[in-house]
């Protein structure tokens, strides 16, 4: 893949969150970068900022006119968009260069000292931690980011030409383009399993992507691969160990393969983010970053937007947005709200994402929504999927046993919220309940403020 004599980039799908990084990147570089996304959001209206050009209409007539000059230009897609998309399939028809998001990706990381940060769940903390250090150290690194970093508003961090760190994103089998040297799997639990089949699928695609590393694969302490190890009080290379949380601040030891490296803070909480940070430190201290350096990198770090954050903190009140979507991550923000919150009545507003994860998932997500003390269940988020017979919110609350539980339209949540007398709201999901989140914020801090 030669893009040295392109000057135009046309993304379909413009407003994915990996998308978006790329188009970001583009446009930074001097190409001209334009798009089309089905609905605007928060990305497309800053993708608009930046002086790029998008529509929100499938049609051949609102694309720009330089796009048409076929040799100067190259076509990025995403998967997920339907296979009778228009202008999708009037630039294959007509023979433009066409390529994967995930391709344009790879052609990216061939040129560079790619860091990929694999895993079913923390891809995106481990990533924007990991690039945040590097940025920190004033490494020449571009990371292409899967969320929104609150220390760089963007799911950018432009740096340079030399290093890159990526989202290894095992949906699709993508990671399988990318040419990672160092990289790390962080987990391995069953998930898109519409796309797999079995999990014996999904446990392969992330052996064969194991063995794309050419230089060093990092793997939490348990995993079915060869590589060096990292856990929490489990003798890994590089384990965390004394961990303490004083005021809302987790403050921990790692014990690397050379050395004893003492308190550690990160600002981020749960177990499952000291474990995020430990193997972004074990990659950047590989890499050759001081410790010193890393641990001060790391006290700066203020998060992802939509990863455990606090949208109002308050002695009364305490609302936090969350992406998690699988039960995995579920359990992992119930448990870390209670360590948080351990007196405190708990409302968890959830909203399930795909018909077949909630299927496949149906017991386990049953078990994991059942940790909170009252639960508000939102209709099932189809994305691109087609509704199943029998899978609905009904079935998976019936399953739940917390005592207070209810389906709700989201309309209807912020009225539901206020009834309820829990401290500690949790937002959870990966469908539009982002966009629910900014209205109950809205609503609740107009309340705090009175």
């Amino acid at each position: 893949m030669d893009l040295k004599n392109i000057h135009n980039i046309y993304f379909i799908g413009i407003g994915g969150i990996g998308m978006s990084a790329l188009a970001r990147y583009f446009n930074a570089n001097n190409f001209f970068v334009s798009g089309y996304d089905k609905t605007p959001s928060l990305v497309t209206k800053g993708l608009n900022e930046l002086g790029i050009s998008i529509h929100f209409e499938d049609d051949i007539k609102a694309i720009p006119k330089q796009i048409f000059d076929k040799k100067d230009t190259v076509i990025v897609y995403t998967p997920a968009i339907p296979k009778d998309h228009a202008e999708f399939n009037y630039f294959k028809d007509k023979g433009y260069t066409i390529y994967k998001r995930s391709e344009i990706l790879g052609a990216i990381t061939k040129n560079t000292f790619c860091f990929g940060v694999a895993g079913t769940h923390g891809k995106t903390t481990t990533s924007t931690i990991l690039g945040h250090i590097l940025h920190e150290a004033k490494l020449n690194a571009t990371s292409f980011l899967g969320g929104i970093a609150v220390n760089y508003n963007s799911n950018l961090i432009l740096g340079g030409d030399k290093i890159s760190v990526v989202e290894a994103d095992e949906f699709d089998r993508s990671f399988l383009q990318l040419s990672p040297n160092f990289a790390c799997i962080t987990s391995m639990d069953a998930d898109h399993l519409d796309i797999y089949g079995e999990e014996a699928a999904l446990t392969q695609s992330f052996n064969d992507f194991a063995n794309l590393v050419s230089d060093k694969l990092f793997i939490r302490k348990g995993l079915p691969i060869e590589g060096i190890t990292y856990g929490i009080e489990e003798g890994a290379d590089y384990d965390a160990k004394n961990i303490k949380i004083e005021n809302g601040t987790y403050i921990f030891d790692v014990q690397t393969p050379t050395e004893l490296y003492k308190n550690i803070e990160i600002n981020i909480p749960g177990r499952h983010n000291v474990l995020n940070t430990v193997v972004a430190l074990a990659m950047a201290d590989s890499y050759g970053v001081p410790l010193a350096t890393i641990a001060e990198a790391l006290k700066s770090f203020k998060g992802i937007k939509r990863r455990f954050n606090y949208k109002i903190k308050t002695d009364n009140l305490v609302l936090i947005d969350d992406y998690a979507h699988h039960p995995t991550e579920i359990n992992a923000v119930a448990d870390a709200v209670r360590e948080l919150f351990p007196s405190d009545k708990i409302l968890a507003v959830f909203q399930p994402h795909l018909f077949t994860r909630t299927r496949d998932f149906i017991d386990d997500f049953a078990t994991s929504l059942s940790k909170f003390d009252e639960l508000i269940l939102l209709d099932i988020y189809p994305a691109r999927e087609k509704p199943i017979e029998g899978v609905t919110s009904e079935w998976l609350l019936g399953k739940i046993d917390t005592q207070k539980k209810q389906i709700s339209l989201k309309e209807e949540v912020i009225k539901k919220i206020k009834a309820s007398d829990a401290k500690i709201i949790v937002m959870i999901g990966a469908g539009d309940i982002g966009v629910l989140v900014e209205e109950v914020y809205q609503n609740l801090k107009i309340e705090t403020q009175n």
